[in-house]
């Protein structure tokens, strides 16, 4: 098996763990709105989350030990292509249409990027200060996108992925460092590079639960074209990595390309399901029915009709200064017995 094959199997795994993660922390974005780090930190479901997400990136650093930048960083598009079922599924409805494109011009244009972009194995590092380059660029770009603003949720996501792809080419460089042999394990580039890859990888995985506070499908979408852009951007020009079959290579890339990025777009644009509130109030009265002997005992006098919450309908508290009816026709009753 070679190389380039290990490295788009662990990459196939490695987008489906990410994919995962990301489903959960949208659920979560979306039933906690604008919580602050420290509240995140208390629920486990984020750590489950983060879990998927450590599972997910130790998969790619081995993933990036057996191909190059511009083989494993364009796969993790297939994060929203698993995402879109999973979701779907937690969801209870079926993939549409238009998912179904999405993910055909997806995968169309990945296998065209990975035809040209197959190469060997990679050998060459950052040195250290190319590594705080990247990292000052990197660093400048997520500010930037992080400042408040209009489009907070895209802006957020742009700026998830800018992190997260120069984690990556970081990641590479210590990853053949490590397994090189030719110095200390523990060398001072590797030292520095590790401590960055951990600060963006850490900001990129905080930026995207900030990002998907207004959805899943959008973020995801652009997280997962901005990615790999900036790690083939640093591969290309810094890692000595190039582009098979020369101009027709980088056309049949090009194409790919597009194709790949139509095919996200299609699928950002699936709008989530949502039950009418006919349906949900269907579905909370089957799932949590209301069958006390006092509500029975109302119902059966005409009394007003008591919600699952424990609160009259509006129709039931109409009426004479909001008395309940039953009260109403028990007064009435009793005068009636009196007067006789």
């Amino acid at each position: 098996m070679s190389a380039v094959v290990v490295a788009v199997l662990l990459s196939l795994v490695s987008a489906v763990a990410y994919a995962a993660a990301a489903v959960a922390q949208e659920r979560l974005a979306s039933r906690s709105s604008g919580t602050g780090v420290l509240r995140l930190l208390a629920d486990g479901a984020w750590w489950w989350a983060v879990a998927l997400n450590a599972s997910a990136a130790l998969l790619h650093v081995v993933a990036l030990k057996y191909g190059p930048l511009t083989v494993v960083q364009p796969l993790g598009a297939l994060t929203l292509v698993a995402a879109v079922p999973m979701g779907a599924r937690i969801a209870g409805r079926p993939v549409s249409a238009v998912e179904w494109r999405g993910t055909a011009f997806t995968l169309a244009g990945l296998a065209a990027v990975l035809v040209t972009a197959s190469g060997p194995a990679p050998d060459d590092v950052l040195s250290v200060p190319e590594a705080l380059v990247v990292a000052g660029g990197t660093a400048s770009l997520v500010g930037l996108l992080s400042w408040p603003g209009s489009r907070p949720g895209l802006r957020h996501a742009t700026a998830s992925g800018i992190a997260s792809g120069a984690a990556s080419a970081l990641t590479q460089t210590v990853t053949v460092a490590v397994t090189d042999r030719s110095g200390p394990l523990l060398s001072a580039q590797v030292v520095v590079v590790a401590l960055l890859v951990a600060a963006f990888a850490a900001g990129g995985l905080l930026l995207s639960q900030t990002a998907y506070r207004g959805g899943l499908g959008a973020p995801l979408a652009v997280a997962t074209l901005t990615n790999p852009l900036t790690a083939a951007v640093i591969g290309l020009s810094l890692l000595g990595e190039r582009l098979r079959a020369g101009p027709t290579g980088v056309l049949l890339a090009l194409t790919g390309a597009a194709l790949a990025s139509w095919g996200v777009l299609l699928l950002s644009r699936v709008t989530p399901h949502v039950d009418p509130p006919a349906v949900r109030q269907r579905n909370s009265v089957k799932n949590h029915p209301v069958t006390t002997t006092d509500n029975h005992a109302a119902a059966t006098a005409g009394g007003p009709a008591v919600t699952a919450g424990g609160r009259a309908s509006p129709r039931a508290r109409k009426g004479l200064g909001g008395t309940p009816r039953a009260a109403r026709v028990g007064a009435a009753a009793t005068g009636e017995r009196r007067a006789a």
